[in-house]
């Protein structure tokens, strides 16, 4: 009778915790951003989610006074 193996082809009988090592084997095979690619990655989110929200909250307020106007009568 053969072993029975879970979807990953690996026995169950598998200590629970090896999975710690296999975490730290991939992340020493990440390629880190440097410090100057991590500000500048940085800096552009934000500046994107400033824009973002700036345009997000002219269409709210657009579609707040289009609604005051014509649902409300007035505004």
């Amino acid at each position: 009778m053969s072993k029975k193996t879970s979807i990953a082809g690996v026995t169950p009988k598998r200590s629970r915790f090896a999975f710690v090592g296999d975490i730290i084997g991939e992340l020493r095979k990440v390629v880190w951003p440097t410090r100057r690619e991590a500000m500048r990655l940085t800096v552009m989110v934000l500046a994107v989610c400033v824009v973002v929200g700036l345009l997000l909250g002219a269409i709210d307020y657009g579609f707040s006074e289009l609604v005051a106007k014509v649902f409300l009568g007035g505004g």
